[in-house]
């Protein structure tokens, strides 16, 4: 396993004794699986952000906890990579842990993980749970700062939210809604990826509220706990298609719009207004190929930068700022994808 990295460096970005790295670079055996592939993963993290590490500057770990489908946290790991020499003279590594589903006590046995190991700051997109309150509770206790990301966990002792109002994101997708559907019968299919995550709720309910307001004779139909898997998703787009024979659109809150893209066509019905979240490489593929109405993305590059910079604040590297202001709500069509998305391909 060829590397220019000291052992230490390693270890540190792994989170793992360096006896333990030794072991696994040099194959001694006694070591999990699983452990020697966080060895690996360090390993190419650290290959990533080798322009920082030799830099001479402050040095902040901090820990980005996600659960999240593959697509978004992709995104996310290359927004932040992306900034890392923007956060100069200070040295910003990351350690990323990352799933698509799974049981809350997984997502809470990492967080306890990073306060037992100790973090400079921890970046968040989790469900709002009891669990997750209490795990984020336990990390402020440890010293430990935390800043919720894209969805937001306003009971716990999290230091502070960044990303978009969502509930004014629901409410423009329902302008737009409105606008492109016009006069043109049929119903709107709602789909969320679970019902756990705030920011879905409040885009629903921002969604559902301008609605009412500005159509009320127009019915929606709600599906959820799709998790923004294919996999999922698309049995239970299917099976609201064979409910309700007069879906005419979709707003997808929670992702898995290739497999709701499918599940239309598979059934041969059209979709005529298709209004989704986030510039990921599927849906920028989506919209290229005009299969997508709009995407109401945001600046996620700005976004770790600002959130980097409030785990800076917390430690006294940068100078106290007012609140954090929410991202701007971009309402991306194919014609105006940013250039960074037109060059970007089916990737």
């Amino acid at each position: 396993m060829g590397h220019p990295f000291p052992i230490r460096e390693i270890a540190r970005q792994a989170g793992l004794s360096e006896a333990t790295v030794d072991r696994v670079l040099n194959g001694r055996g006694g070591v999990r699986e699983s452990t020697a592939r966080e060895v690996q993963q360090a390993i190419a993290d650290l290959d990533r952000q080798r322009t920082q590490v030799r830099l001479v500057g402050r040095t902040f770990m901090i820990d980005i906890v996600m659960q999240t489908p593959e697509r978004f946290s992709t995104a996310v790991r290359a927004a932040l990579e992306a900034e890392l020499p923007s956060l100069h003279p200070a040295v910003v590594r990351s350690r990323f842990h990352f799933r698509e589903t799974g049981p809350v006590a997984e997502l809470t046995r990492t967080l306890d993980r990073i306060a037992r190991r100790g973090s400079q700051g921890v970046i968040l997109k989790a469900p709002d749970v009891p669990e997750v309150t209490a795990a984020v509770g336990r990390l402020a206790e440890a010293g430990i700062p935390v800043v919720t990301l894209v969805t937001d966990l306003p009971a716990t002792a999290r230091l502070a939210y960044v990303g978009i109002d969502n509930r004014a994101a629901g409410a423009t997708a329902a302008y737009l809604m409105g606008q492109w559907l016009g006069d043109r019968p049929g119903n709107v299919l709602t789909s969320l990826s679970s019902g756990f995550f705030r920011n879905e709720e409040e885009r629903e309910m921002g969604f559902r509220s301008a609605m009412r307001t500005r159509h009320p004779d127009r019915t929606l139909v709600e599906i959820a706990e799709g998790h923004g898997l294919d996999a999922t998703q698309y049995d239970l787009v299917r099976a609201a298609l064979e409910r309700d024979p007069d879906i005419r659109a979709v707003y997808s809150i929670g992702g898995g719009n290739n497999a709701t893209l499918r599940a239309f066509e598979d059934l041969g019905r059209e979709c005529a207004v298709f209004v989704a979240h986030d510039l990921d490489h599927d849906n920028t593929r989506l919209l290229r190929e005009h299969r997508l109405s709009a995407v109401l993305h945001h600046d996620l590059r700005q976004d770790m930068r600002e959130a980097c910079h409030t785990v800076m604040r917390a430690h006294g590297a940068l100078r106290p700022a007012g609140p954090t202001l929410p991202s701007a709500i971009q309402v991306v069509t194919p014609y105006n994808l940013p250039p960074q998305a037109t060059n970007r391909g089916a990737a």
